[in-house]
């Protein structure tokens, strides 16, 4: 008698929840690098709130042509949201797994409109977004199966 793969499956629900496998780390990192990036925002939007002419650029050279109180605000509401996004994905958390993608998404989006202000720091932070998606997407159900 042959095995297939839906005989497999049948056998693998039967069992219950699979372990997780050592990718289930990848999530946690990508948790503890959201908490990260959302720092990183946020103490980038209180620089771009506190002092203006710290960056490169007058905000008239950005390419959105705002002026940088509302650039800090921007970075300062994503932190927040990035850092509690973090949170709750490495808590497990569903609704956390899909916000943490829109946000890393929405960083990196106004990182790369903020590069002209700051090019070395937008460009790190957008490194991390993409790892933190890389993580969140590819290995986000490996946390599902355990618990911390």
């Amino acid at each position: 008698m042959t095995d297939t793969s839906h005989d497999r499956r049948r056998v693998e629900a039967d069992q219950g929840p699979q372990e997780p496998t050592g990718w289930a780390g990848w999530v946690v990192f990508g948790g503890v690098m959201l908490i990260m990036v959302g720092i990183f925002q946020f103490f980038q939007g209180l620089v771009a709130l506190a002092d203006d002419g710290y960056y490169l650029v007058r905000s008239d050279g950005l390419l959105v042509n705002v002026d940088y109180t509302t650039w800090g605000w921007v970075h300062v509401v994503v932190g927040a949201v990035a850092g509690l996004t973090g949170v709750g994905l490495m808590a497990g958390n569903m609704l956390a797994r899909m916000v943490g993608v829109v946000i890393a998404v929405l960083s990196a989006v106004v990182n790369l409109a903020f590069i002209s202000a700051y090019p070395i720091w937008s460009t790190i932070v957008i490194a991390l977004d993409v790892i933190v998606i890389y993580a969140i997407v590819v290995h986000g159900r490996e946390l599902n199966a355990q618990s911390y």
